[in-house]
Formats: structure tokens, C-alpha cells, sequence
């Protein structure tokens, strides 16, 4: 393991299975040793993010690049999950942040793995292959990105159309475990089209019973993500996995 310096805070980094995974410690952790899981992108727009951790949430991450939600990273998120909660003492549940593509990993990663997701966080989430990369709808789609995913998931172009492994096919599990979502996504967005993706699951996770809470951007596109004044953000967080009191991050595991 590797401590580096990031923004004032101790970044654990380390390979597990050949790919790089690190953490980032609060100063003082929360009671229970929370913490955020970013799927993908892990400094992009990440006010909340960083906000969280100041408010003793560690935040972690694993790189699982071009993979898109596959299979076979569900199963390296299941062994980071492992690896971290061993290592570090973490909380046996994540909230996961599901920046753009990010959402393939967060949900697929909750489908399989629920009992380990305090919520999911979903920011202009993409939660079905085929309208991105695909663009086999009104978005643009991207060609090189099709193909990697199509490879991933061992899948024809054809097959694809039945398939049922984007997480708009796979949201049973978790409405069942009554995971809480918050989805923020603009309404002009023509890489990841909202009316594909978050639209879909908003009306198909309600149907089963689960909370969703949705807020969408008039006019804004695929960028930038998040929101100005995180608050919101943060509210929805704490009030489904809160931070309690705050102790010394002293003594933990790892270090």
C-alpha cells in the first residue's frame, strides 16, 4: 500500500486483481465508518463528494474502466467491496455515486450485491447499453465505446436487443431491498437522453414500490453534472445513512 497526500487527506492506494484501487480518509471518521463508493470518475464534479468526506464519510475507488458494468466488474466490485471493509474497518454498506456510465456499475453492482448499498446516488446515469454506447435511440451514441461494451458483455449487436442485462432490466432486486435513490439528470441531454435512461427507471421503480427522488435540469445537457450547491445532495445522503458522531480516524486497520 501507498499513502500520498490529496487535498489535506491520507489517500490509501494499492492493485487488487492488477487494477488500482485507493481510498481517501477523513480526518476524523464517522460512527460506523461510512462511506462513498464513485463508480467511475472519481473528481468529477465531486462537491458532495468531497463535502461528505469532510464530514467523516471515507471515500473510495476502483477502476474498472471499459468494462461497463459487465459481469466480470460486478465481480471485481464484489472483491474491492471485500478488500476494504476487511482492510480498513469499513461499513459493510456503500452509498454508491453513479456518475454518467458510472450508473452501469452502481446498479449492476446493487442488483447483485443490495445488501451491501446503502443508496445509490445516479448523476445523468447511463442504465441502458443500447441507448448508450448503443445511440440505437435519439442520442448520438459513440461507435468505439459500442463495441467495447458488446465485447464485454460477450454479446452480438443483435442479441443485444434482447438481452435484458442493463440495469433498466434489473431493477427488481434492488426496489426489493428498498434502496433509495437520487437521480439528478438535465433534460436536454443528448449523449445519455434522459427519456432512455433516468425517465424509465424513475416510472419502473416507483411502480415497485421503491423511493426515488428526482431532480431534473431544464435545458441542461449530459454537463456538467451534479448541482451548483450540493445541499440537496447531501441532505438525501444523511438521511438514509447518516453520520453520527464523529470519532478519531486514529487506529484503523490499515495504517
Amino acid at each position: 500500500m501507498r499513502i500520498t497526500e490529496w487535498m489535506g487527506y491520507d489517500k490509501v492506494g494499492f492493485m487488487l486483481d492488477g487494477k488500482e484501487g485507493f481510498v481517501v480518509l477523513p480526518q476524523r471518521f464517522a460512527e460506523g465508518r461510512p462511506w462513498v463508493w464513485r463508480t467511475e470518475f472519481f473528481d468529477h464534479y465531486d462537491n458532495a463528494d468531497t463535502a461528505l468526506l469532510e464530514a467523516g464519510y471515507c471515500r473510495a475507488y476502483y477502476r474498472q474502466s471499459d468494462l461497463y458494468g459487465c459481469p466480470e466488474a460486478v465481480e471485481g466490485m464484489r472483491r474491492f467491496h471485500e478488500f476494504v471493509t476487511r482492510v480498513f474497518g469499513l461499513a459493510g454498506k456503500a452509498a454508491l455515486v453513479g456518475l454518467s456510465r458510472g450508473g452501469l456499475y452502481a446498479c449492476q453492482f446493487a442488483a447483485a450485491c443490495p445488501e451491501r448499498v446503502a443508496l445509490l446516488y445516479l448523476d445523468a446515469p447511463v442504465l441502458d447499453i443500447r441507448s448508450w454506447p448503443g445511440g440505437k435511440g435519439t442520442g448520438i451514441g459513440a461507435a468505439r465505446e459500442w463495441q467495447e461494451c458488446l465485447a464485454a458483455y460477450g454479446l452480438t449487436e443483435e442479441a443485444s436487443e434482447t438481452a435484458g442485462v442493463s440495469p433498466l432490466d434489473r431493477i427488481g432486486p434492488i426496489a426489493n431491498a428498498r434502496i433509495p435513490i437520487l437521480m439528478i439528470a438535465g433534460d436536454a441531454d443528448s449523449v445519455v437522453p434522459y427519456s432512455e435512461n433516468g425517465a424509465i427507471l424513475e416510472e419502473r421503480y416507483r411502480g415497485l414500490g421503491g423511493r426515488i427522488e428526482t431532480i431534473v435540469k431544464p435545458g441542461v445537457g449530459h454537463h456538467p453534472h451534479g448541482l451548483e450547491e450540493p445541499g440537496p445532495i447531501l441532505a438525501f445522503v444523511r438521511s438514509v445513512y447518516p453520520a453520527k458522531t464523529c470519532i478519531l480516524s486514529g487506529g484503523n486497520p490499515a495504517l
